[in-house]
């Protein structure tokens, strides 16, 4: 078996949407240093990642848009009709230094990533995930969508048949956009009731191979494990997919300030280890995620399971030091963060009685999915 590959960049570091933005926090560069810590990254499995040129970008992106977004980081600001049009310089999508290149760098690790997974095999690009993004203007903190370029990438390196599964707090409106119509593409995505952008009713159907599943303030490990068992890995299996795309989103757990879902990490864990034989081209995406202490871990965990690297119960000295220089400033200032935060990876499991939401919405997507797939 071929070893994972993971996908990273320097570019992510110093780089930051700026000292209010929820994008403000190391999240990328927190699990290099975690990972490598953790002696589970070398330079084997380490891969630099290109920067997508704008023509590679356009196979979802208008010309238009592209054009403005780096004229955006040239110029350091917009006009206010490339802001009503493209909604660049927005407080969701601000004009930041790197506003194109740093995207572009995501968007060309999913690009690679669907070449290099062509013969098969595992990457986990954790600056993925950016759902949202539309192809002529920004959204939800995307400028672009490297999930869409990920799958038309695969698609164009062999995989015809691809699943799309999206466990990040908020609704894929980007992904589902570019592919609710196209029968040769599973979509499923959970996501929290009310949440931002109020997109991804359960009742949409799109082409038949698409399942929404709005879920309860306080979904905890139980909810998600009854969801992934009825629904996710079924539906998944059914499909018998030439690839999978996974979503990874952090901002599901708990400690995050960007929904009000509750589960531990552990529930990520257990989905990419449990989609992992059900294709053979694996990609493993991050997404949301705005505690930098739970996206490091989680993240880092990721990677942990894709490689069956040993959790430890107490993280080592040098990993502790990496959790441990981290800052939560500006809106948020956590000075002293729980010890479990920085002395740990794995979470205190979230347990509970099954939400009657969730059984219920659960069953009626396992009844359309045994109906359809």
């Amino acid at each position: 078996m071929k070893t994972p590959l993971f996908i990273g960049s320097e570019i992510y570091r110093h780089s930051t949407y700026g000292d209010w933005h929820p994008l403000r926090i190391a999240r990328v560069s927190t699990v290099i240093d975690l990972a490598r810590a953790m002696g589970w990254l070398d330079q084997e499995t380490y891969v630099t990642s290109p920067r997508a040129k704008p023509a590679a970008l356009t196979g979802f992106h208008t010309p238009r848009y592209l054009a403005a977004l780096q004229q955006a980081e040239a110029d350091g600001a917009v006009s206010e009709a490339v802001r009503r049009r493209h909604h660049l310089g927005t407080a969701a999508n601000p004009v930041y230094p790197e506003v194109y290149r740093r995207p572009a760098t995501a968007a060309g690790a999913s690009l690679w990533a669907g070449e290099r997974l062509q013969g098969g095999g595992v990457i986990h690009s954790p600056a993925g995930g950016t759902h949202h993004g539309l192809p002529d203007r920004a959204n939800g903190f995307c400028y672009l969508n490297d999930a869409v370029l990920a799958i038309q990438s695969l698609r164009r390196n062999g995989a015809q048949r691809i699943a799309y599964v999206d466990i990040d707090a908020h609704h894929c409106d980007g992904v589902e956009y570019a592919f609710a119509d196209d029968p040769e593409t599973l979509l499923i995505s959970t996501h929290e009731a009310n949440r931002w952008p109020r997109t991804g009713p359960i009742e949409a159907v799109g082409a038949g191979n698409l399942f929404n599943l709005p879920v309860p303030r306080g979904l905890h490990d139980d909810d998600m494990a009854l969801i992934r068992d009825t629904v996710i890995l079924p539906a998944v299996a059914a499909f018998r997919p030439d690839a999978i795309v996974l979503q990874c989103g952090a901002d599901a757990v708990l400690e995050d300030p960007q929904s009000k879902l509750a589960l531990s990490n552990n529930a990520h864990w257990q989905i990419v280890e449990a989609l992992r034989p059900l294709s053979p081209r694996y990609l493993v995406l991050g997404g949301g995620g705005y505690n930098p202490w739970s996206v490091g871990r989680l993240w880092t965990g990721v990677w942990a399971t894709l490689t069956g690297a040993e959790i430890p119960d107490v993280l080592p000295p040098a990993g502790r030091s990496v959790l441990q220089s981290l800052r939560w400033e500006g809106q948020r200032r956590i000075k002293e963060p729980p010890m479990s935060w920085t002395h740990t990876l794995r979470d205190t499991p979230r347990t509970g009685p099954i939400a009657e939401e969730v059984r219920s919405g659960a069953s009626h997507l396992a009844a359309r999915l045994a109906a359809v797939i």
